[in-house]
């Protein structure tokens, strides 16, 4: 929110309070984490008793959730209830040292630090192994007085969606860390605008907006940057973001309310920082090797049966098109009764058969869900009389008509609530469904009561986690943890750990593929590991380039769907080549399974995203700042996907020997480079002395890594390299090749 008006002035209406020096500094044990450091910060310099009087104080609270973090936590009324933030699997207590003299207080986490100036103007400066990074100088850290009439705009986006009251809250505390020249900032979840967040203004707000807007359904408040640090605001409500865009010299943040907390995370580099952020919020977990393949779809509004879904299969096998995962979208239940979670007699009359006959083809099977419940469905009666459903102030049941007509909200604040829903998915599972696709989870309102006495606001994001993770138990209890996976949409800071996401509703064109693509490098950049999204667009139909082009692109990625609105998404809709270049990609993601895999492995291991920003893996080449049309799978290879029907497609290669790992062909990098490709082919580059293990089999996902596995060995590097590949089952073998010694 831009509470000022220009440098010198506040907006009408506004009225602001900063911190304007550290009065007193005293150490303390009694913080979230151990020891600590408290700071008070009157509104005013005090140069005598009497300044002491009718002045407010901010009073900041330093302390270490973990090794490399620092917590910050800046409060107005003391006494004024603690709106809670994200769970926090990481954190632990006592890894912080304090230190206070004449000059300076200190707090001492690993490399970071963070030092408090004992006399004015205010001071809060972050140091990376003794560099300095950010700091919160004057008039930065703030509490903001808004009147009912101020002419501030509240920020929640998609409110005719989620039926959110947009009236203005009476107070804010807002922080703003400096920018240095040439710092740039990345993630804030998945965001289709520019990767670059520098210049924007983004609110933290879950809202059902497609993938062609400012508004996201994945919304996360921790964004890293170029210059080696992170920051999460731990606020699980609307954050609004002023990315220089208000103070030009600083990225502003700010919340509803009487408190703000926010962690800054330790670099050098931003894996390092996204290693620390995932380490505290929760790290993604592996995911099944099938669950890798290929997910082929009824599409949405399409007509289908039992029929139409076996002929898709049969053909995609006559065809020798591997096909992992058959998904069903919402139309296996009835209309108007979403949900119920029952198959609409009319056109599955045996789904236990179905099923059955599904998995005699190795085909795992997702049904399409969300947390919803139209008052149609025989469900909404037992689920009101029960006090299930999400209430207004007088104990009605809050309903609405968009989405499903008279529908309520699961409110899985209520334990009772959330064992009744996940008794209806252990059904389907017990049935043979494998996977829930959950839609939705944004549309959530706030001027209801949620049955644990949450803040609406805080809910509004926070459903998302609650709704996502009562579908993942369930999987996780019924097939283990590591063969649970989910199809998410929504998602805020700690959805990472139950993936997988994609990336909503873009439109079938090659302006949407790039926009796609963008949200998925500025997830990656936000802790989220795997990711996938609708091979040629959701809305609409696409031409036969952008589902060929699309294919590529989508193939070579973590997770792969073809799903579309009202069209069937099968290669021989478009024509024969869409079927040829289907055939190349997948075969070619199965021989690069053992790659993939233990990418997964690794995320789980480290938090590093399997698709990754070119920044991430090369954060010292300015070049690679701004690259937002390519991208990293994993450390050892380059994609760079085509967005036209002619095929041309520039690129940026980092410096040293690259290889083509479809022709052959070795490549200077270290400049941009103009190709032009067929449709079944792609600009897809081995790093200088990359080893890939190529796997034997090209028909499926998970099968033995280990037989038949060939190493493929590119030029650039010498020295000794080691590899680790692990198979489904679990079996590893660490496999070592120097360089120096191989014919290539």
């Amino acid at each position: 929110m831009k509470f000022t008006d220009g440098f010198w002035q506040t907006r009408p209406g506004v009225t602001a309070l900063y911190a304007q020096e550290a009065y007193d500094v005293w150490a303390t044990d009694d913080t979230p984490d151990g020891s600590g450091l408290v700071v008070t910060a009157p509104a005013a310099v005090i140069h005598g008793r009497g300044d002491t009087l009718n002045r407010p104080v901010l009073t900041t609270t330093l302390s270490s959730p973990a090794e490399g973090v620092v917590r910050v936590r800046v409060t107005h009324h003391a006494g004024s209830k603690w709106h809670g933030g994200f769970e926090l699997p990481g954190a632990v207590t006592g890894v912080a040292e304090t230190s206070i003299d004449e000059t300076a207080a200190v707090l001492s986490t690993g490399s970071l630090s963070v030092r408090v100036g004992r006399s004015g103007p205010w001071s809060l400066d972050f140091e990376v192994d003794g560099r300095r990074v950010t700091g919160s100088g004057h008039k930065s850290e703030g509490y903001i007085q808004v009147a009912p009439d101020a002419q501030v705009d509240p920020g929640r986006v998609g409110t005719q969606r989620d039926g959110a009251n947009v009236a203005l809250a009476p107070s804010y505390v807002h922080e703003q860390l400096e920018l240095g020249i040439g710092e740039l900032v990345y993630g804030l979840g998945e965001r289709f605008g520019p990767l670059v967040k520098n210049g924007q203004s983004v609110d933290v707000w879950n809202a059902d907006g497609g993938t062609s807007s400012e508004q996201a359904y994945k919304n996360v408040p921790f964004y890293l940057t170029n210059r080696g640090y992170g920051v999460l605001v731990n606020d699980t409500g609307h954050v609004s973001f002023e990315i220089g865009s208000e103070a030009v010299e600083r990225v502003q943040f700010s919340v509803e309310g009487e408190a703000l907390e926010y962690f800054v995370f330790a670099g050098p580099t931003p894996k390092d920082v996204l290693a620390r952020y995932t380490s505290l919020t929760g790290r993604p977990p592996v995911v099944p090797a099938w669950s890798y393949g290929l997910w082929l779809s009824t599409s949405f509004t399409t007509d289908y049966d039992e029929a139409t879904v076996s002929s898709f299969i049969d053909e995609m096998a006559t065809r020798e098109l591997p096909v992992s995962v058959f998904h069903f979208d919402c139309f296996w239940m009835r209309e108007f009764n979403w949900c119920d979670f029952e198959w609409d007699p009319r056109v599955f009359p045996d789904p236990t058969g179905m099923l059955a006959r599904l998995h005699e083809k190795d085909l795992k099977v997702c049904v399409w869900i969300n947390p919803y419940i139209g008052q149609r469905s025989p469900l909404f009666s037992e689920a009101a009389a029960h006090g299930y459903l999400v209430t207004r102030a007088d104990g009605s049941v809050w309903q609405w008509d968009m989405w499903q007509a008279g529908m309520g909200l699961v409110d899985f604040t209520n334990p009772e609530a959330t064992a009744w829903y996940q008794s209806k998915l252990r059904a389907l599972v017990d049935q043979g469904v494998d996977c829930f696709k959950t839609d939705f989870g944004e549309r959530i309102p706030t001027d209801v009561t949620w049955a644990d006495g949450s803040d609406p606001m805080r809910m509004h994001n926070q459903y998302a986690q609650l709704y996502n993770k009562a579908v993942y138990d369930v999987l996780a209890a019924a097939k283990g943890a590591n063969e649970a996976v989910l199809f998410a949409r929504s998602a805020t800071a700690g959805g990472q750990t139950m993936p997988v996401h994609w990336g909503g509703d873009s439109t079938s064109s090659f302006v949407s593929m790039a926009e796609t693509l963008r949200g998925g490098l500025s997830l990656a950049f936000s802790g989220f590991a795997y990711w996938s999204h609708d091979i040629g667009g959701f809305e609409g139909t696409p031409d036969a380039a952008v589902y060929k082009r699309w294919t590529a692109f989508g193939l070579l990625g973590s997770h792969s769907r073809f799903h579309g609105s009202s069209s069937y998404r099968v290669p021989w809709q478009f024509d024969e080549e869409a079927v040829e270049v289907t055939r190349v990609f997948t075969r070619l993601k199965m021989r690069l399974m053992p790659y993939l895999y233990r990418l997964g492995i690794e995320a789980a291991e480290t938090g590093a995203p399997i698709m990754r920003p070119m920044q991430l893996e090369f954060p010292n080449d300015p070049s690679a700042d701004h690259l937002d049309r390519q991208y990293m799978l994993g450390s050892e290879l380059l994609v760079a996907p085509v967005f036209s029907t002619e095929g041309e497609v520039n690129f940026y290669l980092p410096a040293g020997i690259w290889t083509n790992v479809l022709t052959g062909e070795e490549v200077t990098g270290g400049a941009w480079r103009t190709e032009k490709h067929s449709f079944t082919s792609i600009p897809l580059y081995a790093r200088p002395g990359a080893v890939i293990p190529w796997g034997a089999r090209d028909d499926r996902p998970d099968y033995d890594y280990l037989d038949g596995l060939r190493l493929r060995v590119f030029s650039g590097k010498e020295g000794e390299r080691t590899v680790r590949v692990t198979t489904p089952d679990g079996r590893t073998e660490t496999l070592k090749v120097n360089l120096d010694e191989v014919t290539r």
